[in-house]
């Protein structure tokens, strides 16, 4: 039986997690049940789209009935219907956005399209209630590398972003070569613990004077050469030292040019988000960088920087108040811009 509070379900169906949700007040969760795909595609070494679409219709409707459950609500106490339409793999986000617009006619509720950046940066208000814009954002995730200015709920400005692969694609090429495989983000940032970060030397990438873009295809180049190089003169590759000298070229420059960010724009709050925010150096070095300058950072619990729907919830919450709902003719965007 549903109390007072204002009830949020969502769906997140963007890659290979298939995610309901839902938050009292548009922070609170109540449940946020995450039907992973990643043993599934590991054995193709990369996400397969037509995989994941089949796998997240077959997933959705028992995902629904165990975060209802969990919540201990129905369908009739919700509030509002919040569903990730973009971006993100076409076939997927067809499938949450297919499964929230029936619901939401069956049922006469609101619905909320949702943008995914949007949800990985709305993961801080549900870790910090005390969260409030204006403030700089790095997202870092295995699609997008962007470093955005939150102004107000739901309205950014983006000042930077990748002009090639994002980072978490370069994290799993990079694993990918150096054979420790999918998901690459996670086994390197394990492998790299055990390894020299200035055991070899790879040029970091700033791009022109005063750019907050980022470029990440010459320095995954710049690992492949080296593989190449060392196998050609019969020398024995140190995993761990690649992965972690590989892991230092990158998250240096994320760094700097994140702090940068925020004191070029005066801003005393940086939130991390996205999936690349669970790596364990970068949190690290992010926070020794942020203490020097008296910014405060924020970032998620590793369940709130995958993908997820309690995000997604979160972040339909904040735009319905301002923007209201969308109507049935929502579709899905998989290029849809921040």
């Amino acid at each position: 039986m549903k109390d007072q509070k204002f009830l949020t379900m969502a769906i997140e169906s963007s890659c290979d997690e298939t995610s309901v949700a839902v938050l009292a007040d548009g922070r609170t969760v109540l449940s946020n049940v995450i039907s992973s795909q990643i043993a599934i595609h590991t054995a193709f070494g990369g996400v397969v789209p037509e995989i994941a679409s089949r796998h997240h219709l077959e997933n959705m409707n028992r995902v629904v009935e165990q975060s209802l459950t969990e919540a201990g609500v129905t369908l009739d106490d919700i509030d509002l219907l919040g569903v990730t339409y973009g971006p993100g793999l076409v076939g997927a986000l067809l499938m949450g956005v297919a499964t929230a617009k029936a619901m939401a006619f069956a049922k006469d509720i609101p619905l909320v399209g949702v943008n995914h950046m949007h949800g990985h940066i709305s993961a801080n208000f549900i870790q910090y209630p005390d969260l409030k814009p204006p403030f700089m954002s790095l997202i870092v995730s295995g699609g997008h590398t962007n470093i955005v200015e939150m102004t107000d709920y739901g309205q950014c400005n983006v000042l930077g972003g990748t002009r090639d692969d994002a980072v978490g694609e370069a994290y799993d090429k990079v694993a990918r070569v150096i054979g420790l495989g999918y998901p690459g983000g996670p086994k390197i940032d394990i492998a790299a613990k055990e390894g020299n970060s200035q055991a070899i030397h790879f040029k970091r990438v700033f791009l022109e004077k005063g750019s907050l873009d980022f470029s990440f295809s010459g320095l995954k180049t710049a690992v492949l050469n080296y593989l190449n190089t060392e196998k050609q003169a019969g020398r024995e590759i140190s995993v761990p030292d690649v992965a972690a000298s590989f892991q230092a070229a990158v998250i240096e420059v994320i760094v700097k040019k994140a702090i940068e960010a925020a004191l070029d724009k005066r801003q005393d709050k940086l939130v991390l988000a996205g999936g690349v925010a669970a790596n364990s150096k970068l949190r690290c070095d992010l926070q020794a960088e942020c203490d020097k300058h008296g910014i405060r950072l924020y970032v998620p619990d590793p369940v709130l920087c995958t993908d997820n729907a309690a995000m997604i919830a979160c972040a339909a919450y904040y735009k319905y108040q301002t923007l209201g709902a969308d109507d049935l003719y929502l579709d899905a965007y998989p290029s849809l811009a921040i």
